[in-house]
């Protein structure tokens, strides 16, 4: 049980106290006073097993509250002394009264106050304040989430085996150990954090999560005891300020601020759904009338500093994004919403040593990486195989140019059809930059697209809300960084493409089942089919 101790508390706990203590009443009330004092004495006790009072406190209050009762009884006494012996006697048989003195109305309230004023002041009450408990707490929002999954992974029987796939300049899957033995997987995931609200407008978010301490993107742990204990790692840290209702300025480390669909069933083409951004973003959402809304954010986010000095000169890596849109809502609140996004991702490219130095340009090799990226060996000593003994670097220059579209139809509602669609183009792949840099010829694989559709509740919140999706996604070599993309969809990267269908159902207030099944292949590389099936018990807070 949660008390809350408003101001009203105390003014009740001492106005019953001081009416259980008044000496001299008819026989007839001594029950029903007996009944608010030993109301008055529970309450006390239930106010110190919450914490609002302390034992001691609680103690001063009913040795004071005894106190004034002994005395009342003393005056009570001394009166009774001073009435007449036996001419006032009542005749035998009559009940006995006791002669209590009037006391006007004004007078109770006043000794009320001073009596409630003595005890506020005794537990350093003030006015205002909630008693015994911290006015921040009230400012403070928790939150978290913890997944169980069961994950099984599928391989076609005639997928190259990793050796190769480790050994290709051309492709280099660093990351790929296995390839032909099928794999299952108890896994967790779970998040805790908080929202503090330092004044009207200035925010701060943390966030702690499970995973493996050198990825960016999934917190899954894979269970399993002899392991030890899990990871729990800090991806979310950021203030984030409100001066308007529509402009929100965000710096830290925060969730991934660009519009990309629906999160419920991840219609993320670009990025995994758990990757956290670095850096700072503005952010602005005015609305036009009741039916439209504009919406941009744009913002510069570090990827990797490099400490560069006389040997190393590589340079530090930066995202630079904006998007703009618009969102149109119905009065039935349908909605279409559409974004254009341009992400230019700086010094990622990787530089090839020149002869006789390994040590120049290492340092734009990217820090992690999944598969799919055209690669190439950086260091030209010997021309060793990149990923062999000499860092790889990625061969292409990488700046997106996406859209994303959304329509969601509310005409069922609580049933919704949303139907997703978006595409990608790395307008920065140039084959004879390349060339000239990496001196490799690389073909032409810049673009990607994705369409898919729900059916059901767009969120699930409470027993029997549901929902079912399928899609299609193709993400060509280097139409995106492979390190950042889903990491569930062909066990992340890129030069995939596949199916994925699913669903998700309530089981209880913030509590779900879900299940999903991917089907993805290649596009162009060597052969590397893998199908994953997810199934997900869920709860939030």
């Amino acid at each position: 049980m949660n008390i809350k101790a408003k101001n009203w508390v105390i003014p009740l706990v001492v106005a019953a106290i001081f009416g259980t203590q008044s000496a001299g009443v008819l026989a007839g009330e001594r029950e029903s006073l007996e009944e608010v004092r030993a109301t008055t004495m529970s309450l006390i006790e239930l106010l110190v097993q919450e914490g609002v009072l302390s034992k001691d406190k609680a103690d001063a209050l009913l040795k004071q509250a005894q106190q004034a009762k002994q005395k009342a009884r003393e005056e009570a006494e001394a009166l009774a002394a001073q009435e007449p012996a036996a001419s006032e006697k009542p005749a035998e048989g009559q009940p006995k009264s006791i002669r209590v003195q009037y006391v006007p109305e004004h007078v109770k309230n006043e000794m009320r106050a001073e009596i409630e004023q003595e005890v506020m002041k005794k537990l350093n009450y003030k006015a205002g304040e909630r008693l015994g408990i911290p006015e921040w707490i009230d400012r403070v929002e928790w939150t978290g989430a913890l997944r169980l999954r069961y994950q099984e992974d599928m391989f076609n029987e005639f997928n190259t085996p990793p050796v190769f796939l480790r050994s290709s300049e051309v492709q280099n899957m660093s990351s790929v150990n296995n390839t032909t033995e099928d794999r299952d997987r108890q896994r967790v995931r779970a998040l805790f954090g908080a929202n503090l609200k330092i004044n009207d407008w200035l925010n701060v978010g943390i966030r702690f999560t499970t995973g493996l301490l050198q990825t960016p993107v999934t917190p899954n742990q894979t269970e399993g005891f002899s392991q030890g204990k899990f990871v729990f790692g800090l991806d979310r840290a950021f203030l984030e300020a409100k001066p308007y209702d529509w402009l929100t300025l965000t710096g830290g480390r925060f969730a991934n601020p660009f519009f990309t669909g629906n999160q419920t069933f991840n219609t993320d083409l670009l990025w995994d759904p758990d990757l956290a951004f670095d850096g700072f973003v503005a952010k602005a959402n005015p609305a036009i009338n009741n039916h439209w809304r504009l919406f941009s954010s744009v913002g510069a986010f570090p990827i990797e500093e490099i400490e560069a000095s006389d040997t190393n000169k590589a340079r530090d890596k930066w995202l630079y994004a904006a998007q703009g849109g618009v969102e149109w809502t119905a009065s039935n609140d349908s909605k279409v919403k559409l974004g254009v996004a341009y992400y230019d991702f700086k010094n990622v490219e990787g530089e090839r040593n020149p002869l006789n130095d390994s040590v120049k340009y290492a340092g734009t090799a990217p820090l992690w990486r999944q598969k799919g990226n055209n690669t190439f060996s950086i260091d030209g000593l010997n021309n060793n195989l990149c990923g062999d003994t000499g860092p790889c670097g990625l061969a292409s220059k990488f700046q997106l140019f996406n859209v994303t579209g959304e329509i969601d139809l509310a005409t069922f509602d609580p049933v919704h059809v949303i139907l997703h669609g978006a595409y990608v183009q790395n307008i920065g792949f140039d084959q004879q930059e390349i060339l000239r840099r990496t001196g490799n010829l690389y073909k032409k694989e810049n673009e990607g697209y994705e369409l898919s559709l729900l059916v059901g509740n767009p969120l699930i919140k409470k027993l029997h809300d549901w929902q079912v999706f399928g899609g299609y996604r193709r993400l060509e070599r280097d139409a995106m960084i492979d390190g950042f993309t889903d990491s569930n969809f062909r066990l992340g990267g890129t030069d995939a493409k596949g199916f994925f269908v699913g669903g998700q159902y309530g089981v209880g207030k913030n509590a779900w089942l879900s299940s999903r099944y991917i089907s993805a292949d290649e596009i162009s590389g060597l052969p590397f089919s893998v199908d994953t099936f997810f199934l997900d018990f869920n709860g939030r807070f």
